[in-house]
């Protein structure tokens, strides 16, 4: 059996640095392709295109994870700028959400990553926190802190203890969206993950950083959970 295949959302710098040559590039951090790889699946990297192309884009993969990165705009969930929000990722947040809206119809397995689950919550029609303390202590360097899993659900499956977690945001889910179940908490009961709870589709988001740990827990069952819809059917002729 192939290995499935996973897209990483990706954003793009305009000023980025290759030997002798700076240019725009659209890139996402190694450790995400890496941390597929070590779960088991191969990698492919989704650049920004046209959100009317996402569902076209998502047919070539099997599962779908949504980056971290800047401030969902706030306007995607109705609420006035906080000063301490950060600019508009106006290409990005479009292309990202009309990727989530699309695997969701789909039914793909969906991993969000801190930015990535704001942006599932947001899709779903839930809110922000656009600034909260204490889970970023040095700019550009990663905290670490522990997260409690909520019992019965799919999350709490997967990491049934507390875990310690590499975390970098000043954001987090307030209102929960739609259909969406709390699955962690921060000690100070921020929202540290969120998912779906039909037991038929994968769909979680998580605040922290997975990519820069070790832990590949819940890559893994991501992975299984896409690598399901390639099993040959046992009534396939052979």
């Amino acid at each position: 059996m192939p290995r499935p295949l996973i897209g990483i959302s990706t954003y793009v710098e305009e000023s980025t640095r290759f030997g002798v040559w700076d240019l725009p590039a659209a890139l996402a951090p190694a450790g995400y392709h890496e941390l597929v790889q070590a779960a088991g699946g191969a990698a492919v990297l989704l650049p920004p295109d046209e959100p009317g192309r996402a569902a076209e884009v998502l047919s070539r993969v099997d599962g779908l994870v949504i980056a971290g990165g800047p401030d969902v705009d706030p306007v995607h969930y109705g609420a006035a700028r906080d000063p301490r929000t950060g600019a508009a990722a106006t290409v990005r947040d479009h292309w990202e959400l009309a990727l989530i809206n699309a695997a969701l119809e789909a039914r793909m397995p969906l991993l969000g990553i801190c930015r990535g689950m704001q942006a599932l919550n947001v899709a779903l029609g839930g809110t922000l926190h656009q600034h909260i303390d204490g889970h970023v202590d040095t700019p550009g360097v990663m905290s670490w802190h522990p997260v409690r899993p909520v019992p019965g659900t799919r999350y709490a499956r997967l990491v049934p203890e507390e875990a310690q977690v590499p975390t970098y945001h000043h954001q987090a889910v307030d209102r929960v969206g739609r259909d969406l179940v709390v699955s962690a908490h921060a000690l100070d009961g921020t929202v540290e993950a969120v998912e779906l709870p039909d037991p038929d589709r994968w769909v979680l988001g998580v605040q922290w950083h997975p990519e820069r740990d070790k832990d590949t827990r819940v890559m893994a069952s991501l992975i299984e959970a896409s690598a399901a819809a390639l099993t040959p059917s046992p009534l396939a002729v052979v």
